[in-house]
């Protein structure tokens, strides 16, 4: 049902993303886009190794990949690439093939378990964890 989709907890999460800008002089930037709704998001990071010591994002989708993209802004400082990767993993399973929702600093993506129910929406909703995982893959 389209009203679990846009729930109040995903509005909510929509419309306050942290960390919304640019770095000065990140370590990498990542620009992923959907090529079939349309959204994008671009990611700035700075990195002591594999571990997130800054992070900007700016992004225009849907509220489903915003809700995603609030949930890993909130967490993402001191996050390693292993964490993250496990929570992008966890995230396209839960929404591909009913596997379980994320666990630990990104247990929150649990709030879009229907988005399962909704394909056209996975590609959005991965964007952000996607973005991210290649921002660190490419230092």
């Amino acid at each position: 049902m389209i009203d679990d989709l846009y729930n109040t907890d995903v509005l909510s999460l929509a419309a306050s993303i942290a960390h919304v800008g640019t770095l000065e002089e990140p370590d990498a930037s990542v620009r992923k886009v959907s090529k079939l709704c349309g959204s994008w998001v671009e990611v700035d990071v700075k990195a002591d190794g594999d571990i997130v010591t800054g992070f900007a994002i700016r992004l225009q989708a849907c509220a489903l990949g915003q809700a995603s993209a609030a949930i890993l802004a909130e967490r993402v400082i001191g996050a390693s690439l292993a964490e993250l990767k496990t929570a992008r993993d966890a995230l396209k399973a839960m929404l591909k093939s009913g596997g379980a929702p994320p666990t630990g600093k990104f247990s929150k993506l649990a709030l879009l378990q229907e988005v399962a129910n909704y394909p056209a929406r996975h590609v959005s909703t991965l964007l952000a964890f996607n973005a991210v995982v290649e921002a660190l893959e490419s230092l």
